[in-house]
Parts: structure tokens; C-alpha cells; sequence
């Protein structure tokens, strides 16, 4: 009997033992598409079993997925000639992204971004956050949302949900937080991601997901001749620390300008200011007309494989990064290293530091509310 099943004490797959679905491990099934050995995901961390789960739809799709840190590890699509390749970042077994601190994939919480001097005030409250660097804290703080395991509430071979449930205080966030994020394939060769949570106390919630994309599939190459395109005509400054001032600049006659597709390495290193700041891009755009529904947020276009990718979201903004801290030190799937600007976030999201920045779209979750959001990631072909 394998690991997997001693842990979950099933004696046939398919069973469900308290909502946690078990599938095949990798000693009776073939590797996944992208190679991935299910067995290599088995673990028990903070006395919790983790596994890899596989997505997969009837165009060629695939996404594997394990509930450590709710964390997407491949996504395999087809390019212009039906070829199929791996499009994202990641690591082949459970371990390695236990010892490499890198969000790859990762469910980000309960805050992404930056709250600057990790504080905030709620009702008149003060509550403050684990500071790490400079003061702050980032990416909801150490552990997060990204080191957790997360329980399986339901999955089948075209949807997976998982749940996290965020205790009052930790990191500093109040309220007992109960968070869901339900992952599923469309055979469009659609990645949905939705996000629902309520709280028992005045919290701020701000999740995303933080996949770093090469759609060339080629993620030993850079992508800075990827062709991007941004539906957003402003962008959040930042101040010398890296902090958003609450700002917002026109992208009009600058670096940022993604207005019309254009290649992504054309205007990267300019002398910039906001360049200077973040040594590449690695800002929040605001979607122009954001209203909350469904609105498109970006497109990037790969002329070599033919492979596209739209994101939607109904999120206020776009957090574009362009693996500026890459250094080629980093080991992942298959032995590839990574380069410097190898792959590509869109990370959907509310705006860094909204908590005290009021003008911001609000981040506030009461008791009696419940906070959805959906992001879609729509892999295609280019036309020719």
C-alpha cells in the first residue's frame, strides 16, 4: 500500500474520507503530462497530508495543482502545431518548494502586496502585522497562505477545491478567517480560479495567485520578446522604499505604456524612476472601466509557439512582474535553470497597501459578508 493511501487509509481510489479526495498515486499511475511523479508530492506537513492533484480537459489541456500552498505546479497546453509544453514555473516534488522560499504558483494571503509599516486601522482599531525587511510586511507574511496545506472539499477530473481556514491572529490579521479557492478547466483551454472567504471579525483580504508564466514553453528562455499588452492607463508609484504613495501615474509616453501589444523587452531598462525602483517591471496597473464584473485585464502573445494567454479578472487591478530577481540559481522542473526574466506574473489583486490608502478600492471584509472574486487565465493560438 502506498504512502498516499496509508495516510488517507483508503484501500481503493476514488473513496472520500472526511471531503478529501483521493487519486492514484504515481506507483500504479504514468507520469503527468509534464512529468510530474505524484508520488514526489506525498508528504505529511505540520501533520497534514499533501498530494498532487491533475486537472485535465479534452483539447490537450492540463494543470496539476498540490494543496500545499494551494499551488498551481504545471500547466500544459498545445502550441500552433498541437505541440504540447509546460508554461509555468515550479518544482518536480513538494520538498524543494519547502526549502525554496518561492511563491511559484502559490495562493498568496491573506494580503499580496506590500502593507507598509505593517499596520492598518479598522474601526478605530490598530492592528499590527509581522514585520519583516524594512519594516513591512508582503505577500501576507511568513509562514502565509503559500506554506499551508489546504484541505480537498471536492475534486474531479475537471475541478479541485480547496479550503484553508486562517486563524484569528495570525500574522497579525484578525479574524477567523475561512478561505476557498476553487481551481477548474474549461475545454477552451480555460483556467478558472475563484476565491470566496468570510470572516467572524473586521479583517482586509487581498489573495491572488502568483504563477510565473513562459507561454513559449521554453522556461530556460527569457521572455522579452513576448508581446504584452495591458488594458490599464495608470499605474500605483511607488516611493523610494518600495511603497505605494497612494499615487497614481499615467502610463502615457513611458515604460509602461502596454496600451497597444509591443514586446516586453522593448522599454524594460529605460532610465526610469519607477524602473529604478524595482530594476524591471513589477507594478499594478489599473484596469481601465473596473467595476467589478469579469473585464479583461491582459493579453501576451508568443510568436514563436503561437501560444497566447488573456487574463480576465474582476479585480481593480493587474500586478505585472517579470521575474526581475531570477538570477539563475534556482533549479526547477525537468533541471532547468531559471534565468533572469524567464517568465511572467499577472497577478489580479486589489492595490498594495489599500488598507491606508482610502482612496483605494476597499479591501474590508466583514462579519455577514462574503468575498468572491474570479480570475480566468484563457490560453489560445495566435491568429496568423
Amino acid at each position: 500500500m502506498s504512502l498516499l493511501r496509508r495516510l488517507l487509509g483508503l484501500s481503493a481510489v476514488g473513496m472520500i474520507v472526511g471531503g478529501l479526495v483521493a487519486f492514484t498515486p504515481a506507483d500504479d499511475l504514468p507520469t503527468t503530462a509534464s512529468g510530474l511523479r505524484t508520488e514526489a508530492f506525498v508528504a505529511v506537513i505540520d501533520g497534514q497530508p499533501t498530494t498532487l492533484y491533475r486537472l485535465a480537459n479534452a483539447s490537450g489541456m492540463e494543470v496539476c495543482i498540490t494543496n500545499y500552498g494551494a499551488r498551481i505546479v504545471s500547466i500544459v497546453v498545445p502550441d500552433r502545431n498541437g505541440m504540447s509544453a509546460d508554461v509555468v514555473c515550479g518544482f518536480e516534488c513538494v520538498q524543494d518548494y519547502r526549502k525554496i522560499r518561492q511563491n511559484f504558483g502559490s495562493t498568496v494571503g491573506r494580503y499580496i502586496g506590500r502593507i507598509c509599516d505593517a499596520r492598518f486601522t479598522i474601526d478605530g482599531v490598530e492592528y499590527r502585522l509581522q514585520a519583516s525587511g524594512g519594516g513591512h510586511i508582503s505577500h501576507g507574511g511568513s509562514p502565509g497562505f503559500a506554506d499551508r496545506v489546504w484541505e480537498c472539499e471536492r475534486c474531479d477530473r475537471r475541478s479541485l477545491v480547496l479550503v484553508y481556514r486562517s486563524p484569528d491572529g495570525e500574522n497579525g490579521f484578525p479574524g477567523n478567517l475561512q478561505m476557498q479557492v476553487a481551481f477548474g478547466v474549461r475545454d477552451d483551454n480555460t483556467l478558472t480560479i475563484d476565491y470566496e472567504a468570510t470572516t467572524d471579525r473586521p479583517t482586509v483580504l487581498n489573495p491572488s495567485n502568483h504563477s510565473f508564466f513562459n507561454i513559449n514553453g521554453d522556461l530556460s528562455s527569457d521572455i522579452l520578446a513576448q508581446r504584452l499588452q495591458i488594458d490599464g492607463d495608470s499605474i500605483t508609484e511607488y516611493d523610494a522604499r518600495k511603497c505605494v504613495t497612494g499615487r497614481m501615474l499615467s502610463v502615457a509616453n513611458t515604460a509602461f505604456d502596454f496600451r497597444e501589444f509591443r514586446q516586453i523587452g522593448d522599454r524594460i531598462d529605460d532610465p526610469d524612476p519607477q524602473l529604478a525602483v524595482t530594476g524591471g517591471y513589477d507594478h499594478a496597473w489599473a484596469i481601465d472601466g473596473w467595476d467589478g464584473s469579469l473585464r479583461r485585464a491582459a493579453r501576451l502573445i508568443d510568436d514563436v509557439s503561437g501560444r497566447t494567454l488573456e487574463v480576465y479578472t474582476t479585480e481593480p487591478a493587474v500586478h505585472v512582474y517579470t521575474a526581475n530577481g531570477h538570477k539563475g540559481n534556482i533549479v526547477g522542473k525537468r533541471g532547468i535553470v531559471y534565468p533572469k526574466r524567464n517568465s511572467i506574473c499577472f497577478e489580479t489583486m486589489h492595490f498594495a497597501d489599500s488598507p491606508n490608502q482610502p482612496q483605494f478600492p476597499s479591501t474590508l471584509l466583514r462579519p455577514g459578508e462574503t468575498f468572491r472574486s474570479t480570475t480566468e487565465f484563457r490560453f489560445g493560438i495566435a491568429n496568423e
